[in-house]
């Protein structure tokens, strides 16, 4: 780039020289388009403003949210007409531009942990609707949101413990999307730690009505069995054992170690001997097959 041509057209008339190539004291314009040639090929185009206030002139973005990349390069311009006609002297100064990409500065979203413009103008229309009108809060603006955008506006407002809003959110995800039981966990603990407990029940009912439980994420499972044991909800513990069970728990699917001690202590704690002694028995028998494998 330090040596990049720059060919620049205005009104049908073009005009060569290095990058940034302009007197001091040449007046603010706009140019649409900057076309940088390097050893004869065209690299980039980008739209540019060129400024000056008495200083060497200075490209900046047009497109205030394009992330910037600080390249310093050499400019270069003839000192006057009649020596640039006639091959004289060029003045050469070194000048830091900016570079524009055609995106903004947003990062990408990982599982939900950085908030879009999107979610962050969803979750403040749902905490002003919520103060002025709590029975009718706009809910339609979370259905133009990703998957990605609601999970993170629903982790966002478990972590201002706005659990009301957070439930809305919740109920837009699992109405279009497959919900992991780590964000069930999550909620769970939220309702919790602000003294919702009541609001939990319903949401384990609902879970049971929407089908089977799938075993691929053991972890979360094994979060949200513990967070319904510390949250004291009996009932709701007892939904998922059996749903549990249902869905093949111990007999197409292998009984996890970690669960299935987790449920048993936790049942056990509610009074539920007998579905405890089951799991322990699952477990035994697992731990029996285990060590009766032939080795090879």
């Amino acid at each position: 780039m330090r040596n990049g041509k720059v060919r620049q057209s205005k009104n049908g008339s073009k005009k060569e020289g290095i990058v940034g190539g302009a007197p001091p004291n040449m007046e603010t314009k706009w140019s649409p388009v900057l076309t940088i040639e390097f050893e004869g090929t065209i690299c980039t185009n980008f739209p540019f403003l060129i400024l000056s206030l008495q200083l060497p002139c200075v490209l900046l973005p047009s497109h205030h949210q394009w992330p910037p990349l600080y390249t310093q390069i050499l400019i270069s311009y003839p000192t006057t007409q009649s020596t640039a006609a006639s091959g004289g002297a060029s003045r050469t100064h070194l000048f830091s531009i900016i570079r524009c990409g055609p995106r903004d500065n947003r990062g990408p979203l990982l599982k939900g942990r950085i908030l879009s413009i999107e979610a962050i103008q969803a979750i403040q229309a749902l905490k002003r609707a919520h103060r002025t009108d709590p029975k009718n809060l706009p809910t339609h603006l979370l259905s133009r949101l990703i998957k990605a955008d609601l999970v993170a506006a629903f982790k966002e407002l478990l972590r201002q413990d706005h659990c009301i809003l957070a439930l809305k959110v919740f109920s837009t995800i699992r109405s279009e999307y497959s919900v992991d039981f780590a964000n069930y966990a999550d909620l769970v603990l939220a309702l919790t730690r602000n003294g919702l407990r009541e609001e939990i029940d319903p949401l384990i009912l609902d879970m049971e009505k929407e089908g089977g439980i799938q075993f691929e994420d053991n972890k979360g499972l094994s979060r949200l069995v513990k967070a319904l044991i510390d949250a004291e909800r009996k009932e709701p513990t007892v939904r998922i054992y059996k749903l549990m069970r249902k869905s093949g728990w111990g007999s197409t699917f292998p009984v996890d170690e970690y669960l299935g001690k987790v449920l048993s202590r936790g049942l056990r704690r509610f009074g539920e001997d007998k579905m405890a002694y089951q799991i322990d028995e699952e477990l035994r028998r697992f731990s029996r097959g285990i060590l009766d494998k032939p080795r090879v």
